[in-house]
């Protein structure tokens, strides 16, 4: 007896046109050099004001738009471009830092970490456990405050001046006892990363549990990510061993070159 397909039913015109539109602001979005107004985006998608709004709003719910603090203006959110990139191998940085994640994972049997810079926010998109009875590690996906984490302050020290101003500009959430929450400290402390080349957080996000993170930059010198061990204090304490420095920094620096990066 012959299997009859059955296709599904033609979606009606109205659901093809809101479909188009969802694409249409993506895409103006992803093309702005700068935040839009809410006037200006329903003039070039040829809409009315509160329609742009309520497909701005459902944006914003899920991160696919960030609407900028000073202008009110919206523009690509983070969601967005960790989809785009995720079509692109997870972005060039993870593809440049994942052939040494192992070998850091094998030299010092704790769990290793990939992020990417992205805007304003780090986000952890790759991760390895270590060889410990405990597991230690952050979700990939996960966004990583940049007052309270390793990774955080590698970006805050490598990335762009501005993420500085942004992140001060607003109360800094104390996830334990230890996180940094005053401003001064926090500038203090990210100068410290920049000199060394490399940033711990013992205690900042979780008691118990630190970070080792080194930057991974583009041939331009510009902040990507970062690669970091992640452990219990016990086994990778606020003062890590010369040699938990050099491997983290090394497998950075091989990271680095792959994207481009020569020292000066």
């Amino acid at each position: 007896m012959p299997v009859e397909l059955l296709s599904a039913p033609a979606p009606a015109s109205s659901d093809l046109e809101s479909v188009e539109l969802v694409f249409r602001l993506l895409e103006l979005l992803a093309a702005a050099h700068q935040p839009l107004g809410v006037t200006e985006i329903a003039r070039a998608l040829g809409i009315s004001k509160p329609r742009a709004h309520r497909h701005l709003r459902a944006f914003l719910v899920r991160d696919y738009a960030r609407q900028d603090a000073r202008t009110g203006g919206y523009e690509i959110g983070s969601a967005l471009v960790a989809l785009g990139e995720r079509a692109r191998e997870r972005f060039d940085v993870i593809a440049a830092i994942r052939p040494h994640m192992g070998p850091l994972r094998e030299a010092t049997g704790l769990a290793v970490t990939a992020s990417a810079l992205i805007g304003d926010e780090v986000l952890v998109l790759e991760m390895l456990q270590g060889m410990s009875i405990i597991e230690f590690g952050v979700r990939p996906g996960s966004r990583l405050d940049l007052h309270a984490s390793a990774h955080g302050l590698v970006a805050l020290a490598f990335g762009p001046p501005q993420l500085m101003d942004a992140v001060t500009a607003r109360p800094l959430k104390a996830w334990t006892d230890q996180t940094i929450v005053d401003p001064g400290h926090l500038e203090r402390a990210v100068a410290a990363v920049r000199r060394q080349g490399w940033a711990t957080a013992a205690d900042g996000v979780q008691v118990g549990v630190n970070a080792l993170a080194a930057p991974v930059l583009d041939h331009r010198g510009l902040c990507r990510g970062a690669v970091a061990l992640v452990g219990a204090c016990q086994s990778l304490p606020a003062q890590p061993s010369d040699e938990q420095r050099i491997l983290v920094t090394s497998a950075a620096t091989a990271a680095s070159r792959s994207l481009g990066w020569r020292p000066e």
